[in-house]
């Protein structure tokens, strides 16, 4: 009988963490959160399922890291929707430009090994292409960082069947590529600016000084010592991983033709995981910072790669949350979009990866988890107060608007509005102002003015003019 008090004691602990677990599970997915929250109105909650139809995104996998342990992981909807195939926890997302963050780690394991310095002048590796360095030396420091000053932000992929370039002809700009030649835009160390072209960069000289492919290197090097097993960086992955890939699509819910691109920029954009590995890569930088694992980095080189970089956005392959108490890295490839957040101390995270296009869900989702587990820092929301539009405005407003290639129609809905992007699903029309409104579905401002709609979004404005009829 003792035996079985003491052993029912020791299980005690490991129940209550499995059933708080699942009660902040029930919880974050019954508590997804739009941008905006309206002043004298209930506040607006969304439960997952609900938000995946209604944003007509086809599947969302997510994992919570706390206390350094993945607490919960859990996938939604469908990996393929025409072969009926649902998300789950071992399916396989282009982590898109998270890549960059675990390239990061690659790079930092050559210079663990003394086989490259982060401030020598890139040109002492490389081989088969040099970058025009007129403007300055060029470090591998100034590559992770997005400082170097150089061109191409990101890149589209290939379709399967398309003839693929080397990386040579990708930093040339030269067919089959099908991006610009990556070239210098400022002086190296001036200012960040993101750059998938820098990180190309590093790629090459990755594979120059190991002699070795760059997924075979990153395979053996990084992602299986941190247990990130069912990753990899081939591109296309090996067949073994057909059942695992799930399909990416768009805003529209029609598959990416061939299902998925093809990204011979590797470190840029072509690393395949799932929340579950990337939660692992989290908690072993975490571990790492505080002296308490080296499956990797040292805790020195790994201090290095999180020290702020220029200024305090961001250091080597992780930007920071304003306060700089989260490290994170978002990504967007064709039919994917992802995001992970770690906390700088304290062990906590939460990865985020769809196959879709439309990454409206993930911020809400963040928002969700962030209140239900006390890290309201991570994204907060804003209290406007609604106001009814002017007569004119709404009798007027209704139309088609343009700027180069984009297409915004505001409708009449009920006894309201409504706004459609595209081929996105219609979005409710919220007045802040007589002329003003919010849509809960994207942080930005919308001014209606006599012939155009102003879009203003991250300091930036979009004015789309009104088509005659």
């Amino acid at each position: 009988m003792q035996f079985i008090k003491t052993l029912f004691c020791l299980l005690l602990p490991l129940g209550t963490f499995a059933q708080t677990a699942r009660e902040n599970q029930r919880r974050v997915e019954n508590n997804l959160m739009p941008w905006v929250q309206f002043e004298g109105r209930a506040p607006m909650r969304f439960n997952i399922e609900e938000r995946l139809k209604a944003l007509e995104i086809i599947g969302v996998s997510i994992a919570v890291v706390r206390n350094y342990k993945v607490e919960w992981a859990k996938g939604y909807g469908y990996a393929d929707k025409e072969e009926n195939r649902p998300v789950t926890t071992e399916t396989l997302f282009q982590a898109a430009s998270i890549s960059k963050s675990v390239n990061a780690v690659g790079q930092l394991k050559l210079v663990q090994q003394g086989k490259v310095k982060l401030d020598e002048d890139i040109n002492v590796y490389l081989k088969t292409w040099h970058p025009d360095t007129s403007r300055g030396k060029i470090t591998l420091a100034h590559l992770l960082s997005h400082t170097a000053g150089l061109s191409v932000h990101g890149f589209p992929g290939y379709e399967a069947g398309q003839p693929r370039p080397t990386v040579e002809q990708i930093l040339q700009g030269k067919a089959p590529a099908n991006t610009q030649k990556v070239t210098p835009l400022f002086a190296p160390g001036e200012k960040l600016e993101y750059s998938g072209g820098g990180t190309t960069v590093s790629q090459l000289i990755l594979s120059t000084v190991t002699g070795e492919p760059y997924d075979q290197f990153m395979q053996r090097e990084v992602l299986d010592p941190m247990g990130m097993t069912a990753s990899t960086y081939s591109q296309p992955p090996a067949p073994d991983k057909a059942k695992q890939l799930s399909s990416g699509y768009y805003r529209d819910r029609k598959r990416v033709p061939g299902k998925y691109h093809i990204y011979p920029e590797q470190a840029a954009a072509g690393l395949w995981t799932n929340p579950l590995d990337l939660s692992k890569f989290i908690i072993e930088t975490q571990l790492s910072k505080e002296g308490k694992s080296a499956k990797v980095l040292s805790q020195a080189m790994t201090q290095t790669r999180l020290t702020p970089y220029l200024n305090e956005e961001g250091g080597l392959g992780v930007f920071y949350t304003p306060g700089k108490q989260w490290f994170a890295h978002s990504g967007d490839n064709e039919g994917f979009s992802c995001t992970y957040y770690g906390s700088v101390e304290g062990g906590n995270g939460l990865v985020i990866m769809t196959n879709s296009d439309n990454s409206l869900i993930i911020d809400e989702i963040v928002r969700s988890i962030g209140e239900v587990y006390g890290w309201t820092d991570l994204m907060p929301h804003e209290t406007l107060k609604p106001t009814a539009p002017s007569d004119s405005v709404k009798n007027a407003c209704p139309g088609t608007y343009k700027m180069n290639d984009q297409q915004l129609k505001i409708q009449p809905s009920g006894d309201g509005l409504v706004i459609t992007f595209e081929q996105s699903p219609a979005c409710k029309v919220y007045f802040t102002s007589p002329n003003t409104f919010v849509i809960t579905e994207l942080p930005a401002m919308f001014v209606v003015e006599k012939d155009a709609v102003v879009l203003k979004f991250r300091g930036r404005e979009f004015r789309h003019v009104r088509q005659k009829d």
